[in-house]
């Protein structure tokens, strides 16, 4: 069986942990994140070779940096680079593409990188199998409360260790919510199984342009061509070969700060507690978030999220929290980069984050892997003054190589070609004061770069 991850979401509604530069999948709320339990849960059903991950261009580096975290090798060629994000059937085709091309015909799992899941439950899907030789598997969880931020699937007919699917309904409101349950049906999970024989038949039945889009061989004119649709809106609603098997396993997608409330271990005050101390009085049913060590006090306060980061502070009641994107999208409209970057910005060779910034200077703290290296670049409108906190860093100025340890420093004029790599055994930590006229991000020229960067 193969497996390919969904792992090109954005995760707005958990604005502002998850940006749109390092989404939701990335995070870490505990020793992994949720992308790497995904792989993990996958390899319980594929083999390594067997894993496809599709994913763009800004966060291909996060996902090959946390494949290596967890000793993963999936091969560089199976991780799939949409051009441009249109939902999850040009997603799904892109994967499907790849292992019909590769494998022939094939059992394909499809899994989205953001969903927290007992592993228990590829079983359960493991046992949909023979149910997916006719049929196009979705997998319904059984509903423990009326949820409001989900899909529904409404069973009919067993078949199989399924049932015939007989509709899918969009996210209801709370007297839906309940009348669904009441009457069996099933949370939407997003994930799917089936033979890629039968998807691209249903794919050619419903959706034709879909297979024509891959017949050039060109991925960019594949995407030019497809419009952004979901699977469910372009085929599983219109097909008659849909079949859901039910999980009743321990499942959330995350999808806002709600959720993740419900997910997690709370303390003796019902409060979940994130990265900070917390003394409270009288408060309960809260989420509290910073990720500064501070100590944060709630008085005769209840069910309200609090996420502090180094610069965003959410505060909302927690049936509030779908709102969360109205913020993500406000912010976008106004072109506010908090939107989409941290303070702390993940590369492939490391992480920097901004410690202060103004109009004409910007200080950095900057960590570099063990081997890697910055490309050669330059920059038009600003210097650079780099001091060594940790490690031994290797230092190329027009051509020209030097090694500064702790304590040492160096100073890079503007307009002067330069290199930055760590070529030791632990991480090299360095701040870096930038000083001119311009100290935006895309002030940076690349000669050379073994990412691939522009």
């Amino acid at each position: 069986m193969k497996s390919i991850i969904l792992a090109g979401g954005t995760g707005s509604r958990l604005w502002p942990l998850s940006r749109k530069e390092y989404p939701k999948q990335f995070l870490k709320l505990g020793c992994t994140s949720l992308f790497q339990d995904t792989v993990l849960r996958c390899l319980e059903i594929s083999d390594i070779s067997g894993i496809f991950i599709v994913t763009n261009e800004s966060q291909k580096f996060l996902v090959s940096g946390q494949l290596e975290e967890i000793g993963s090798d999936v091969p560089k060629e199976n991780v799939l680079i949409e051009p441009v994000g249109k939902n999850t059937l040009p997603a799904i085709c892109f994967g499907v593409h790849e292992i019909d091309k590769r494998y022939g015909r094939s059992t394909v799992g499809v899994f989205s990188s953001d969903h927290i899941m007992d592993i228990e439950a590829m079983e359960t899907i493991v046992g949909a199998q023979e149910l997916s030789h006719d049929h196009l598997v979705t997998f319904g969880v059984v509903p423990d409360f009326p949820h409001t931020g989900y899909g529904y699937i409404r069973p009919g007919a067993a078949i199989g260790n399924g049932y015939k699917v007989m509709g899918f309904e969009e996210k209801p409101g709370i007297e839906d919510a309940k009348r669904y349950v009441d009457d069996g049906y099933l949370w939407n999970s997003g994930m799917f199984l089936f033979d890629t024989g039968i998807f691209l038949a249903e794919l050619a039945a419903h959706a034709p342009g879909f297979v024509d889009a891959f017949s050039s061989g060109d991925i960019n004119e594949a995407y030019d061509a497809m419009p952004s649709i979901s699977i469910d809106y372009a085929i599983m609603e219109k097909s008659d070969k849909v079949a859901v098997v039910g999980l009743d396993h321990k499942w959330s997608d995350m999808g806002n700060f709600d959720a993740m409330y419900r997910e997690f271990e709370k303390n003796a005050n019902a409060n979940v507690v994130y990265d900070c101390d917390d003394v409270s009085i009288n408060s309960s049913g809260n989420l509290i978030y910073s990720e500064r060590n501070k100590l944060v006090s709630m008085i005769d306060v209840d069910d309200m999220i609090v996420v502090d980061t180094p610069d965003a502070l959410l505060v909302c009641p927690r049936a509030s929290s779908q709102k969360v994107k109205d913020v993500v999208d406000t912010l976008k409209s106004e072109q506010d980069v908090r939107a989409d970057l941290h303070r702390t910005v993940y590369r492939p060779w490391g992480r920097y984050t901004i410690l202060e910034d103004s109009n004409l200077h910007k200080i950095k703290n900057i960590m570099v892997i063990p081997g890697k290296k910055l490309s050669v670049q330059l920059h038009h409108h600003r210097s650079e003054h780099w001091v060594v906190v940790k490690g031994m860093a290797c230092v190329e100025v027009d051509g020209e190589q030097y090694f500064l340890r702790q304590g040492e420093s160096t100073f890079i004029r503007a307009g002067v070609k330069h290199r930055l790599s760590n070529p030791g055994k632990i991480g090299l930590e360095i701040v870096e004061v930038q000083l001119g006229e311009y100290v935006g991000e895309d002030d940076i020229v690349r000669f050379d770069d073994e990412y691939g960067r522009k």
